[in-house]
């Protein structure tokens, strides 16, 4: 389903340009993933048929599972953006221990 990609590039547009900042994107990518990683967690633990069927068809497991549905998992452009994703994760975790090290 195309709509999903869409919506995510949409947010993700939104996100970089109110804020303008590099810092704003990688929040806003790792959030998403989080959320669709926790509604499916969510989805798998209670059990609610209709619920259920409404993550599973519209939300994507991940931000990677949606990449991997619309390049594949053996090609160049798939390899390219799920590093990435690792270095967005590298800077979200950068940007976390930053604030972490500032409040003390």
């Amino acid at each position: 389903m195309l709509v999903n990609l869409i919506v995510f590039i949409i947010v993700v547009l939104i996100i970089v340009f109110l804020f303008r900042r590099f810092s704003s994107f990688v929040y806003a990518v790792c959030s998403l993933d989080i959320l669709y990683r926790l509604l499916h967690f969510l989805v798998s633990n209670i059990h609610v048929k209709e619920l259920s069927n409404l993550v599973n068809k519209y939300i994507p497991e991940s931000v990677v599972s949606m990449i991997s549905k619309y390049t594949g998992t053996g090609g160049l452009l798939y390899t390219l953006v799920i590093w990435f994703m690792f270095l967005m994760y590298a800077c979200l975790l950068f940007y976390i221990v930053r604030i972490l090290i500032k409040r003390k």
